[in-house]
């Protein structure tokens, strides 16, 4: 091949290269142009926090307040499990209540699952106060045994190492820190409850799961009341009224007999009963709701049984 046929073939080559370029360069554009983007929650924050002693990463996520960046103000802070579901859920609610009913601005701390679990595996082993002595759970995480019973690290992670972390990065009050946990979340908040209460200022326990493992919170209840004269917490207790025993059905301590409503009776009932001088309990039942409909009317009434009005 002549010098002048290897230039021609060269300067076709070259202009093979340029349209292709082109083409992928308009075909970059467009698919970026079109590409739909995610909603962003306005005045939120997400921050990695690794737990020393669980050797686990988590994330949290906050939500500030509008007012937040006009002066020095420290806010109530909410702590809020469960945060993929519950965080979203939690920030627009009391956003909602401080514009249009006058309730104080607060800043909400959502706790994530464990990076690498799934949510179901991250909360039995977080969320629950021992391992079921009964049980034929099933791990949903191939390769992984189901794992329950470490509420009590997992609180000690919450106390000891996200308080500071969210203390030292936001105008926080921390002496007015509320809880918020539904189903094995509030088993989580009685873990607090009945072994530290004073971690919260208020509490707001929404369906707990009093059924786990054979009851046994309602022993934690009676072992705490044989060994303490006081309670000093603030709870607000919420479930829905469709939370009870199908017609026909004998209740018992398992999840399929639970009558949810008559556990939570019962319990608050015997909570009150030693008449603790620092205890207050208030009860709510949320008629023709569930176990999945009933947490915003849970946490809406639990906010106003602690957050100020300022109108």
């Amino acid at each position: 091949m002549n010098l002048f046929a290897l230039k021609a073939l060269a300067s076709t080559l070259l202009g093979v290269l340029l349209a292709l370029s082109c083409l992928l360069s308009s075909a970059h554009a467009a698919s970026t142009a079109g590409a739909p983007s995610a909603y962003v929650l306005d005045n939120t924050e997400v921050r990695d926090i690794h737990a020393q002693a669980l050797k686990r990463d988590y994330q949290v996520y906050v939500a500030l307040p509008d007012s937040y960046r006009e002066g020095n103000k420290r806010y109530p802070v909410l702590f809020v499990v469960d945060a993929n579901y519950a965080f979203p859920v939690v920030r627009n609610i009391t956003q909602r209540l401080s514009k249009h009913a006058g309730m104080e601005e607060v800043v909400v701390v959502g706790l994530s699952y464990a990076n690498g679990d799934s949510g179901v595996y991250s909360r039995r082993r977080d969320y629950t106060p021992t391992i079921p002595r009964k049980h034929d759970y099933r791990s949903d995480m191939p390769g992984r045994q189901a794992a329950f019973g470490e509420a009590k690290a997992y609180t000690q992670f919450i106390s000891g190492e996200v308080f500071p972390f969210i203390a030292q990065r936001y105008r926080v009050n921390m002496q007015r820190k509320v809880f918020i946990g539904h189903s094995y979340g509030s088993l989580l908040g009685l873990q607090f409850l009945l072994t530290e209460p004073r971690t919260f200022e208020h509490y707001i326990l929404g369906s707990p799961s009093l059924w786990y493992d054979a009851g046994v919170m309602f022993d934690r209840e009676q072992a705490y009341a044989a060994s303490h004269k006081d309670l000093p917490a603030s709870v607000f207790f919420g479930i829905g009224g469709l939370e009870k025993l199908a017609p026909g059905k004998k209740r018992s301590r398992s999840e399929e007999d639970a009558d949810m409503v008559a556990d939570l009776r019962e319990f608050d009932g015997k909570l009150t009963s030693h008449k603790f001088p620092n205890l207050k309990t208030r009860l709510r039942v949320f008629e023709d709701e569930d176990h999945a409909s009933v947490f915003p009317f849970v946490l809406t009434h639990g906010l106003r049984a602690y957050l100020k009005s300022e109108k």
